[in-house]
């Protein structure tokens, strides 16, 4: 089973909230996942990241592999470094 760190997107037609979730890379995009380890709010001023830091860096461990967009949002929250990347 291959883990991913990905975006899951709620909200509203053209309102998007996104949760960051822990799930098999074979469930659909906001079908079941594993863990919520955070959340990610693009329409505000400034993005609005909200992250759970001990349970990503613990999933990370793991051998999960976050999604492009989900590695951004990392690095820019000081979780991921490139010296970490796979």
């Amino acid at each position: 089973m291959a883990v991913k760190i990905r975006l899951a997107r709620h909200g509203a037609k053209k309102r998007p909230f996104y949760r960051i979730v822990v799930t098999d890379q074979e469930n659909p995009r906001d079908g079941r996942f594993l863990e919520k380890v955070g959340t990610y709010n693009p329409l505000t001023e400034t993005a609005q990241v909200d992250l759970n830091a001990e349970r990503v860096k613990y999933w990370l461990a793991q051998g999960a592999t976050p999604t492009h967009t989900v590695m951004s949002l990392l690095k820019k929250e000081g979780l991921f470094s490139n010296t970490a990347q796979s």
